[in-house]
């Protein structure tokens, strides 16, 4: 059984999300404040090792007409240096709109937006964890 990481990677803050050991849902972790890469990708590195982490899915923020920007680009540097830091498999996933959907779901429930702030990341992340893993279910199934 493997367990599958999502991560909706800011530039202070890291939401993370990990799957049940089968896969089938997305549960979202904690928020991960950090002020250096070696210090969040340490961090990180031993949820990896907590919770038997065997892939990492990193949202990947793109501009609505399908082109990386800024943020886009430091989040592939940072799936890179995750990669490297964990030698684990690093999988983007377009995560357009996750933040957006989080914030709006925090509101339903009747969070404002300075309550939404420590979490709006890990929903997100969450968000990102499940359309990967639904990725998987309509691949196996066909």
């Amino acid at each position: 059984m493997e367990r599958i990481m999502g991560l909706d990677v800011g530039s202070k803050t890291v939401g993370i999300a990990i799957s049940d050991p089968l896969n089938l849902t997305a549960q979202g972790h904690s928020v991960l404040r950090w002020r250096s890469y070696a210090e969040c990708l340490d961090q990180l590195a031993w949820l990896i090792q907590q919770f038997q982490i065997t892939t990492i899915v990193v949202g990947l923020p793109k501009n609505m007409n399908n082109t990386i920007g800024s943020q886009g680009m430091a989040a592939q540097k940072f799936a890179e240096r995750l990669r490297r830091r964990t030698d684990l498999p690093v999988i983007l996933w377009d995560e357009r709109l996750t933040t957006q959907a989080a914030q709006k779901l925090l509101q339903e429930q009747g969070l404002d937006s300075r309550k939404q702030r420590g979490v709006v990341d890990m929903v997100a992340a969450t968000f990102i964890l499940e359309g990967y893993l639904a990725s998987r279910k309509e691949v196996q199934i066909n």
